[in-house]
């Protein structure tokens, strides 16, 4: 769902929160898992519980985050 422009998100003011807790924000950052390389959100659409879940799995088999601003993916940064 995107819910403001990316250049909006990624210039707002921002924070971190864990990635557990992220569901329901919205991104300031471009995520990228590789593999398999897609983007999996943009700046300005929410995280959904799925989203969070996908990551954290992916994240436990050893897969890479691109474009994330914490690159342990410990958090993530969200618009306030």
């Amino acid at each position: 769902e995107s819910v403001l422009t990316p250049t909006e998100a990624y210039h707002a003011y921002a924070r971190f929160v864990p990635l557990a807790e992220a569901a329901g924000e919205i991104t300031a950052d471009v995520l990228t898992p590789y593999p398999p390389g897609i983007p999996l959100v943009a700046p300005g659409e929410r995280f959904t519980p799925s989203i969070v879940e996908y990551l954290r799995a992916g994240l436990a088999a050893g897969i890479h985050v691109r474009g994330a601003s914490d690159s342990s993916m410990a958090t993530v940064r969200v618009v306030c």
